[in-house]
């Protein structure tokens, strides 16, 4: 057998050693931080009553999840066979305290004299963090709305502003807070990027209000139905015309009674919310800021007014409605000249049920996300080889080719 010649390196280990975590990065994020902009990042996670209402899993682990400004990793740990040490080079002294070597004595200084010829593990680690994102991504909108209170009026004639008022266990903001301030402290229990949290505040019309304390709301279907049929109402008053762009506060204008004492039909943040999610998204100003001009994405506004009218009309199997009515009724919400857009085919997939071939009914997003989840479950194929990370088995499966 031929041989050569090889330096012995020396290694040794620290005791005790030092409690290292390694976090293995995707390309995206580790590109995204090795930019000259690299944004901060953020480590969120639920409150245990929120992640329990959320999941209606008791025992659900608990989470944490890593945040850019535009997405989020969940934090994982896999377990591994294959021991990891963190090395550090010993250049030029070793202590006494750090290695034993046989037979060979240190000299007067106390050091053992080996330079570049040793390395020290100062940790081990059995097991490394992994960022990925779940196959069925994050539901920043079911958090949200299990966070926010819901508004609903259920009576034109009602006494209070607010309207009739379901409470949730949303918190309610100190004085010092402002509306923004207010909504950023609630994104702040949510477990997802800031974008994300943004995006799912717009699709559900989340408002900020209240005449004492401000508090973060969710309108219903009826609510965001109400709101839309008195906008359009006023519009038409007012001459004016939604399929252009338009000052909101002419908008908001339309809406209230003649009568200045009166209350207002809804709260104008409401309003506002309803208007910004139907805006053109290109047009669609940031959260923080104000709106003050708004046009309407045609083919965005019919679908949603779509699906509202029949979430408020028709959410369960038993209050299902018929076709032909539910379309009329879709038809007479819409501007004249947008009728013809009125077909079921409009609908986004998975929005409704019929029970039978005449009748129709709303499903909500989260019943969709399980339904969903259950035919990804059951069409998933039976995995032919077992993932692994150890390097002894990876090497058989490659040799085995």
């Amino acid at each position: 057998m031929s041989t050569q010649d090889s330096k012995t390196v020396l290694f040794t280990h620290t005791h005790p050693q030092q409690g290292f975590r390694l976090l293995e990065l995707p390309p995206d994020l580790d590109e995204l931080l090795s930019s000259k902009d690299a944004p901060v990042l953020e480590l969120k996670s639920p409150s245990a009553a929120l992640a329990q209402a959320v999941t209606t899993d008791p025992s659900a682990p608990e989470y944490v999840n890593i945040c850019t400004p535009t997405k989020t990793y969940r934090i994982r740990q896999v377990q591994s066979s294959n021991s990891l040490h963190i090395l550090r080079p010993s250049l030029g002294h070793i202590s006494r305290a750090d290695i034993k070597v046989v037979e060979e004595e240190a000299g007067e200084s106390g050091a053992l004299n080996l330079p570049n010829e040793a390395v020290t593990t100062i940790a081990k680690c059995g097991s490394t963090l992994e960022l990925h994102t779940p196959p069925e991504g994050f539901s920043e909108r079911l958090f949200l709305e299990k966070t926010l209170r819901l508004y609903d009026r259920r009576s034109e004639d009602t006494d209070d502003g607010d309207g009739d008022l379901e409470m949730g266990d949303a918190p309610r903001a100190t004085a010092s807070l402002g509306p923004t301030e207010m909504r950023e402290h609630i994104c702040a229990d949510i477990p997802m990027s800031t974008a994300q949290c943004d995006g799912g505040w717009t699709e559900l019309c989340a408002f900020v209000h209240g005449k004492q304390q401000l508090a973060g709301w969710r309108p219903s279907a009826r609510a965001r139905l109400n709101v839309w049929k008195r906008l359009m109402e006023g519009a038409i008053l007012q001459g004016i015309d939604l399929e252009k762009q338009f000052l909101v506060g002419d908008l908001w204008k339309s809406v209230l009674d003649d009568d200045e004492t009166s209350e207002p039909p809804f709260p104008r943040p409401l309003l506002e919310a309803v208007v910004r999610r139907l805006c053109v998204p290109d047009e669609r100003p940031p959260l923080a800021e104000e709106l003050k001009w708004a046009s309407f994405d045609k083919v965005e506004c019919t679908q949603w007014i779509g699906e509202t009218y029949l979430a408020a009309m028709a959410s369960t199997p038993a209050s299902a409605i018929g076709r032909s009515e539910f379309l009329r009724a879709w038809k007479d919400c819409l501007p004249e000249s947008w009728r013809e857009e009125v077909v079921l085919s409009k609908l986004s997939d998975g929005s409704y049920k019929s029970p039978d071939p005449t009748s129709i009914y709303f499903v909500e997003t989260s019943q969709r996300q399980q339904i969903s989840k259950a035919a990804a479950a059951g069409s998933a194929p039976a995995a032919s080889t077992k993932t692994t990370r150890n390097w002894h088995e990876l090497l058989k499966a490659q040799k085995s080719r």
